[in-house]
Formats: structure tokens, C-alpha cells, sequence
């Protein structure tokens, strides 16, 4: 075993919080008890508060503050944390203050040359949102703990084109950070079904003593794509969507959050999509138009002639 690995596994032993001694190390180990010794004295020297107590029931400890140190973040790893900070810090993250408790101790426990080296590295990354996210910290914090917990939570919710907000009783089962938003999925009892609700439409939360359980395998990720996808119900009425283009726009258009979900083919130049032919002609020339002479649609040819009306209207309404 390499030396770094056997001092990392004296540290661990003597981070249990128990008194060791160097011939139990040296067992656990199996290495010469002199060796055990050499290694206590260079993690001494390299300044890990170890204390020595001597006679029949000595052995060896650490400082009880010391384990809060960092000491198994190398580099990469401290400045991926301090980055993550940065993106969390975007999206409202509800364990903000705790995870700048986290990247604080980094640096209390980095020498000089250590922090001003990742600070180089900190300021290379900028973070910009859409827009600035609303302050929903006790909100998620209270609904973590409920999903955390299973208890049911009453909400005062306003739904999106509804005038008066109405008070819900939900099993939160899973928050999910999704385009800039928040939302919970959980079984709704006022609609008895499973919903997904938008924290910041949330106007008061109370955790309810009320236990809850989610079902078994449910998966959040599926239920909110589902919900925000439109299925193709109609077999019959599935038709293939055929573009051709420059690598880079069908790069584009194979990775969009809502033609992506259909993508069934994929070269070079050519992608093909199946979907329902009122999804076509109702949301794809909206999609597609902006992507000008760089790809060209060849099925339907029903599409071809809507993308001409499409501009044709426009064309219109511009020269009022």
C-alpha cells in the first residue's frame, strides 16, 4: 500500500474518536510498528493535531474540532464545491446557508498559496440565470423536510389563471428544479391524484402531522416529463417529422426539451422525429422557422406548405 494510503488509514482510524494504539494500528495494517510510528510523526509535523497519552491505558487521538476539517478534498474536489456554490446560489438552492458553512471551512483550513490559487479558479466561472429566482428558501427547506420525513403538508396555492388560491392537503414525494423553477410532485387530496405545483405560486405551507407514503418506484423525473410532454395518444395519427441540415442546427434540434423527446433517428445531416400531426403543424413551425436556411424540412410535405403560411401571416401582420 502506498504511503499516502496508510497515513490516510491511520488518520481514519484515529478519527473513530477512540484511543488506538500503535500496535493495534500496526496489526490493523500489517506494517512494522516502527513504520506506524515514523507515519504518526510526519502527520504530526505536517500539523494534525495528534495527542499522545502514555502508560498501560495510552494510546492515540485527535482533537474532537479536527475531524470537521476538510482534510480529503484535493484540489479539483474543493474547487467543485466552491463552483457548485455559485450555480446553487443562482437557482435559490434552499441549503444556500449550509453549503457556504461548507465551502467557509475549505478555506479556514487552506494555507495561502492554496486560496488564492482556487480563487483564480473561482472567478473563471459566472453564473447567469434567466432571471433572479424569488426568495423560496423556507418554502423548499420545510418541503425537503416533509419529503425527507413523509408527512403531508397543507398549502395555500394559486393556480396559474385562477383567481382566488385554494388551500390543498399534498404528499410531497419529490421537488424537482426544472427550467429556472421549483416545483413539488406529490398526491394531491383535493384533486385525489398525483400533481406537480410550482413553489412560487405557494402563498403559506404548514407541515401537518399527518404521515404520508410515497409509492414504490415512483419516478418524479418520468411523471413531470410525461406532464409536461404532450403523448401521442393516436397511433394513426403519428406522423415522421424528416429534417435535413448542417450538423450544428440538428445538434440543436435533437437536444430542444420538446422535439428531443420524440427524436427516433439520427445522422450526420438528417433527423427524423414521429409525433402527431396536429403537434406539427400546431407547435413545430414556431420552432423551426428561427433556424433559417441551415436545415430544411422534407416530411410532410403538409409541413412545407404550413411553414409558408406561417410567414405569409407574418409577413402580413409587418406590413400593417
Amino acid at each position: 500500500m502506498p504511503k499516502i494510503d496508510n497515513m490516510l488509514a491511520i488518520l481514519w482510524m484515529l478519527s473513530s474518536g477512540e484511543k488506538i494504539t500503535a500496535k493495534q494500528m500496526s496489526e490493523k495494517l500489517e506494517m512494522n510498528i516502527r513504520t506506524v510510528y515514523r507515519y504518526i510523526d510526519t502527520l504530526s509535523t505536517s500539523g494534525v493535531p495528534i495527542i499522545s497519552d502514555t502508560g498501560h491505558n495510552g494510546g492515540y487521538t485527535l482533537l474532537d474540532n479536527f475531524i470537521e476539517a476538510p482534510l480529503f478534498f484535493d484540489f479539483e474536489e474543493q474547487t467543485s464545491l466552491f463552483h457548485a456554490a455559485v450555480f446553487a446560489e443562482e437557482a435559490g438552492y434552499y441549503g444556500g446557508e449550509a453549503l457556504k458553512r461548507a465551502v467557509s471551512k475549505l478555506s479556514k483550513y487552506s494555507n495561502q498559496e492554496q486560496e488564492s490559487k482556487r480563487n483564480q479558479h473561482l472567478t473563471s466561472l459566472e453564473v447567469i440565470s434567466r432571471s433572479s429566482p424569488l426568495s423560496m428558501e423556507p418554502f423548499l427547506k420545510e418541503l425537503e423536510q416533509a419529503v425527507a420525513d413523509e408527512y403531508s403538508v397543507k398549502i395555500l396555492y394559486h393556480k396559474s389563471g385562477e383567481e382566488q388560491s385554494k388551500y390543498r392537503l399534498v404528499d410531497p414525494y419529490r421537488i424537482i428544479y426544472w427550467n429556472n423553477r421549483w416545483y413539488v410532485i406529490g398526491f394531491c387530496h383535493l384533486r385525489n391524484d398525483i400533481r406537480s405545483f410550482r413553489v412560487d405560486q405557494i402563498e403559506s405551507l404548514i407541515l401537518t402531522e399527518n404521515k404520508c407514503n410515497r409509492p414504490e418506484n415512483f419516478s418524479a423525473r418520468d411523471f413531470f416529463l410525461k406532464n409536461l410532454l404532450p403523448t401521442i395518444k393516436d397511433k394513426e395519427g403519428i406522423a415522421s417529422l424528416v429534417i435535413n441540415g448542417n450538423r450544428r442546427a440538428l445538434d440543436d434540434i435533437c437536444q430542444h426539451w420538446f422535439l428531443g423527446h420524440y427524436l427516433q433517428e439520427r445522422t450526420s445531416n438528417q433527423a427524423v422525429f414521429l409525433l402527431e400531426k396536429d403537434m406539427i403543424h400546431t407547435y413545430v413551425p414556431y420552432l423551426i422557422l428561427p433556424y433559417g436556411k441551415s436545415i430544411q424540412v422534407i416530411e410532410p410535405i403538409s409541413l412545407k406548405k404550413r411553414l409558408i403560411e406561417v410567414l405569409s401571416e407574418l409577413i402580413k401582420f409587418h406590413q400593417v
